[in-house]
């Protein structure tokens, strides 16, 4: 298939915005696949931080770091995206949203519209020029479906003279396919042959 679902496309995305040494930001941490991908685009020299608020994730995502030697380039925080903020500096070339609840766990505790937007609000000053936000929006559960209407609402506030907006889906497919919001900042002093 020629068309890559929303979490493909969110990664072919992270690799064309990423170049060894950048640095990069998971905002929400899960299992540690998406971290994963970006400690193997940034390499040895890069930096990958990465957050979740269960420390069972931020465990798992220590584990798979670990079993593939890349520990050394991502620093895990256990918290709240909504803190970022707080808990980490920019600038960042990708930053990336992966919401909803973490897969084998408990299902009740999930991302939800408030903390998102707030992380959002605060993750866009920490994008560096020409940097990239990717949101992949799970909504085939209550506080899924309420998180995609408030982005949905949201994001065609944002300024295009600060950011361009993207929103990327499947409109004939069953089961609620995940929708990918992806954010882009303008300029791009880092890689200026682009």
């Amino acid at each position: 298939m020629l068309l890559s679902n929303a979490l493909k496309f969110s990664h072919e995305l992270m690799e064309r915005a990423l170049q060894p040494g950048d640095r990069a930001l998971d905002a929400t941490a899960g299992n540690g696949k998406d971290t994963r991908h970006l400690a193997n685009l940034v390499g040895p020299q890069g930096q990958v931080v990465a957050i979740d608020i269960q420390e069972e994730a931020v465990k798992k995502t220590a584990k798979l770091l670990e079993d593939e030697g890349h520990s050394e380039r991502v620093e895990l925080i256990n918290g709240d995206h909504r803190n970022l903020d707080e808990l980490t500096r920019g600038p960042f070339r990708v930053i990336v949203f992966n919401l909803g609840y973490l897969p084998g766990s408990d299902h009740e505790i999930s991302t939800n519209p408030d903390s998102t937007i707030t992380a959002i609000r605060k993750a866009l000053p920490m994008l560096a020029p020409g940097g990239i936000i990717t949101i992949v929006a799970y909504h085939g559960h209550t506080e899924g479906k309420g998180e995609l209407a408030a982005l949905e609402k949201f994001l065609p506030t944002l300024n295009q003279e600060e950011v361009i907006v993207l929103q990327y889906s499947f409109i004939n497919q069953a089961n609620n396919p995940p929708i990918l919001f992806a954010l882009e900042a303008p300029g791009d002093d880092h890689y200026p042959d682009r």
